[in-house]
């Protein structure tokens, strides 16, 4: 930490909004360097993910299924109806693509669910403790509360996008229609159309990765309030309300952020398949 002593509330805060990084220490956004942690709890979910979903097909059974077989089978379900209203055409790809998307952001988002200090002080009781470097003593184990990481995902889908707009309507139908919709094919307007795809394309892949990122970093930086707020109790000779506040609060988030942890894995799952149904439609 920031002292040997007990971390000011801002040394605290500050502490756990750094990413173990490959570069100097830098708070919440750095494109510069890679994250350690983002990647690392990133591709932790993504195997557990992959794994989940082959353990659910390799149960698979045409008998009476069991809780966890009924479970994934309500989420398949649940996609496949939506990639039915929205995308029109081969969906052998793109629902298993939503699907996976949808676990894999819950699984990085429900890492939020976990005490805040529980990963940190793991941490660094192996990287100050065991091997002595208190330079790394940095983790921030929320994937989805880290830019770069949720970027990196709408990023994914615009070339998914890009790719499904060429496989459909062929690279000179593509191209063609960058520079001759939305106003027409007309020479003197190919700037203007050229102009507004462009920027649709980036306001995309742009909102997709704010949007979960803005939620999920709100979210976080609730729970060190939180905690802070227990903090201040213990340290407290009359804080007993306060602890009573933190019992109740600490609770009652956590209680309403598996809703959010839910529902921003359904928006973006729903956002990819529009954008990607979108890309399989002409002008």
């Amino acid at each position: 930490m920031a002292s040997a002593e007990a971390p000011t509330a801002t040394e605290y805060i500050v502490h756990h909004l750094t990413h173990l990084s490959t570069a100097k220490q830098k708070v919440i956004v750095d494109f510069s360097v890679f994250n350690v942690d983002t990647i690392f709890f990133s591709v932790l979910m993504l195997v557990c993910t992959l794994l989940i979903l082959r353990a659910a097909a390799r149960r698979a059974t045409a008998d009476v299924p069991g809780k966890f077989q009924a479970f994934v089978e309500m989420i398949v379900e649940m996609v496949e109806e939506q990639s039915k209203s929205i995308v029109h055409g081969n969906r052998s790809f793109i629902a298993p693509l939503a699907l996976t998307v949808f676990v894999w952001i819950v699984l990085m988002n429900a890492i939020d669910l976990i005490p805040v200090d529980l990963f940190p002080k793991l941490w660094q009781l192996i990287v100050v403790g065991l091997l002595g470097k208190p330079e790394w003593d940095y983790m921030r184990p929320l994937p989805t509360a880290d830019l770069n990481g949720t970027l990196g995902m709408s990023l994914g889908v615009l070339l998914l996008m890009i790719y499904y707009g060429i496989k459909i309507k062929g690279f000179g139908g593509w191209v063609h229609e960058l520079f001759a919709a939305p106003f027409g094919d007309k020479w003197f307007l190919y700037p203007f159309n050229f102009g507004l795809n462009l920027i649709e394309y980036l306001a995309k892949m742009v909102s997709l990765g704010m949007r979960l990122f803005g939620n999920m970093y709100a979210g976080e930086l609730l729970f060190f309030l939180i905690a802070l707020l227990g903090g201040f109790a213990a340290l407290s000779g009359t804080g007993i309300l306060m602890a009573i506040g933190h019992v109740i609060a600490g609770t009652a988030w956590w209680l309403f952020h598996i809703l959010i942890v839910i529902l921003q894995a359904f928006i973006f799952m729903m956002l990819t398949m529009v954008y990607i149904g979108q890309a399989h439609e002409g002008h």
